[in-house]
């Protein structure tokens, strides 16, 4: 996976990595990232239409019959 640097105010860091429960400002933001992307993940899988369902549900492969 590649790997992305970004720069942060300090409270910031400090502030997620309180929230995180991490002692590293790179572990402390990637969880949040993640949690804030499953979060929407849950949230569309909820609020979307019927005809959508197909979207969000997990794919799973069907062996052909033959």
């Amino acid at each position: 996976m590649a790997k992305v640097t970004i720069s942060l105010d300090s409270d910031l860091a400090i502030e997620v990595m309180l929230l995180s429960g991490t002692r590293s400002p790179q572990d402390a933001v990637e969880l949040i990232v993640r949690d804030y992307l499953a979060t929407g993940r849950r949230t569309e899988a909820r609020t979307t239409d019927a005809a959508d369902a197909h979207r969000t549900e997990p794919r799973t492969s069907t062996a052909e019959e033959g």
